[in-house]
């Protein structure tokens, strides 16, 4: 995995300081957080794979050398640097700039079978809880049965918990990003 760039920090920072509310951390993922996220996806399971504010393009990379094909992957990024950017460093995947709490309109009529993964890199601690919630449950309808919505964050907790419907457990802890991460991976019972 490449090591994140000082043009990617300085474009992060960017974002940071033009947007906090939709940045919600201090600098890109780093390679071990990717990883830990990367590992949670299983590459044989049929369907797209979809990425909700891919920032720099981190996770994508992980998510690819992990064994995901790059036109399996489809890519929400709101801002537009970002997506510019994810599209040039990955053009074979869908990368489209919106709105990731809009996803299932945005790919309305475009996907017509049920993701292997949907991996959310949105700072979600910044939202109301039924923002978060709504977010979380539309994605677990647009899963194969058993595949994670997988949620990285800063928090202690996750950012909802776990009901009768779905599952949620803290895949990973990673200590080797700034700040410490919290991998969490929510699944239909």
């Amino acid at each position: 995995m490449a090591a994140t760039t000082a043009v990617e920090h300085l474009n992060f920072l960017r974002g940071l300081i033009l947007r906090p509310k939709n940045v919600g951390a201090i600098a890109p993922s780093s390679p071990a957080l990717a990883k830990a996220i990367a590992g949670q996806v299983d590459p044989k399971r049929p369907g797209p794979v979809l990425e909700l504010g891919p920032g720099t393009g981190v996770v994508t990379e992980a998510l690819i050398e992990r064994g995901v094909t790059e036109d399996r992957l489809i890519a929400i990024e709101y801002d537009p640097e970002f997506a510019a950017l994810v599209g040039k460093r990955f053009p074979r995947a869908c990368v489209l700039r919106g709105d990731a709490f809009a996803f299932a309109e945005l790919l309305d009529g475009t996907v017509d079978q049920p993701y292997a993964a949907i991996i959310s890199g949105l700072p979600l601690l910044n939202f109301p809880v039924e923002t978060r919630r709504k977010l979380i449950e539309s994605a677990l309808d647009r899963l194969h049965p058993g595949a994670p919505y997988i949620q990285f964050s800063y928090g202690t907790n996750p950012s909802i918990p776990a009901t009768n419907r779905y599952s949620v457990k803290r895949a990973a802890f990673v200590w080797k990003n700034l700040p410490p991460a919290r991998v969490w991976v929510y699944r239909k019972t």
